[in-house]
């Protein structure tokens, strides 16, 4: 049934970048913290580096505990399903990194999602993971689902934020600069972004 990977190419590298819709899971090291598992969309926002390596826009939020768990330990697994077509499910289980705005690393990962405008979604970071183990799995029981299309709502909602709004906003949230387990997660103000 399952099969683990050397790499991400051929079909499983289609298959990922065919999906609308994929997940992430973080989790602290304290056993009794609060396991985190995102949904992440909007189409471009995702790319393939490498055959080992994965890059997704961290956008504005009401929280940021990937942000934190990543901070901490590095930890996370991103999953994949088939909604449409032959069932499949792939997760990738590895290391992650979250790169801020400021990092001199931050202009050229974001040269390689030309379709998104980071100015539209309040762009807080760029989380870049690197696969330990790549998996694949059936997928017999996930349901047909269809896509229509990617929302308009957080688009409109961040475009009209400039850089100190946007930090206002954050810093009213509640579990943006701390996790909800009071790990440190987005630094405060926004640092400026480099490009």
């Amino acid at each position: 049934m399952g099969k683990t990977y050397e790499r991400i190419d051929g079909r499983l590298r289609t298959f990922i970048e065919a999906q609308p819709l994929f997940f992430t899971a973080t989790a602290p090291l304290s056993g009794d913290g609060t396991v985190n598992l995102s949904p992440k969309g909007l189409r471009g926002s995702f790319v393939i580096l490498d055959e080992l390596t994965l890059a997704y826009l961290d956008f504005a939020g009401s929280n940021a505990e990937t942000i934190a768990h990543l901070r901490e330990n590095g930890r996370i697994t991103l999953m994949w399903c088939a909604f449409q077509g032959p069932p499949n499910i792939v997760r990738v289980h590895g290391r992650g990194e979250p790169v801020f705005r400021d990092d001199p690393r931050f202009a050229d990962l974001l040269s390689r999602f030309p379709d998104i405008d980071p100015t539209r979604h309040g762009l807080r970071a760029i989380v870049v993971v690197t696969a330990e183990v790549v998996r694949d799995s059936c997928g017999y029981a996930v349901p047909y689902m269809s896509y229509d299309g990617d929302r308009e709502l957080h688009g409109k909602r961040f475009a009209r934020e400039d850089d100190d709004s946007l930090s206002a906003y954050f810093a009213k949230k509640e579990h943006i600069a701390t996790s909800l387990d009071g790990l440190p997660g987005l630094p405060l103000p926004l640092p400026p972004s480099t490009v």
